[in-house]
């Protein structure tokens, strides 16, 4: 399956650092970089279900954003 995973990730502290780095690492492990922080991931389902586990894990919900899409 093909996604594309973007995200806007609050940098305003040293933790919010952490997080974009933590992020980016992330979306590295399963796909590629197409430009600062847009991923496209060619994963099976369990490789999807992993790396969508750890996205949700790292970002902080009330000051960042993390969006996929299927690209079929």
């Amino acid at each position: 399956m093909y996604m594309l995973v973007t995200y806007d990730v609050n940098t305003q502290d040293k933790e919010g650092q952490r997080r974009l780095r933590r992020v980016a690492k992330c979306c590295l492990d399963y796909g590629q970089r197409v430009q600062k922080s847009v991923f496209e991931l060619n994963v099976n389902p369990a490789q999807w279900a992993e790396c969508k586990r750890r996205l949700e894990a790292t970002v902080d919900p009330k000051v960042d954003s993390l969006r996929y899409y299927h690209l079929g």
